[in-house]
């Protein structure tokens, strides 16, 4: 059974994302993606990582918006929340799926540049 920390961590990030998506019209926002939401044992900080996709420009400005919108989002978190008081958000840039994507574009042209071992029927 999953521990307070986690159970209130997958509760935060299913309201910002439900937030984010219904509530928030801030133009500067763009398509976010909320990936993994960390909370502290005393429950008083929610790192909260989000994939964002566009240029550095259009992140950066998402990133600012997410920072505006922090004190709506945390009354959405602490209405859904039953706590005493609501952890403080803080929004982190994870660039992890873009990692992963990069990585794999890379391995994809050095296995398209290698030519196939001798016996190797997969390409007929």
């Amino acid at each position: 059974m999953p521990g307070r920390e986690e159970r209130v961590a997958a509760v935060i990030r299913e309201i910002v994302s439900e937030t984010l998506r219904e509530r928030i019209k801030d133009p500067r926002i763009g398509f976010v993606s909320v990936v993994a939401v960390e909370v502290t044992k005393d429950l008083s900080l929610a790192k909260i990582r989000v994939s964002i996709l566009g240029s550095p420009q259009e992140k950066e400005a998402t990133m600012e918006g997410l920072r505006s919108a922090q004190g709506l989002i945390r009354s959405e978190v602490a209405r859904g929340l039953d706590l005493r008081r609501a952890p403080e958000l803080m929004f982190v840039l994870d660039e992890g799926i873009e990692h992963s994507v990069r990585v794999s574009e890379i391995l994809r042209k050095v296995a398209g540049d290698k030519p196939a071992p001798e016996g190797d029927n997969t390409s007929a």
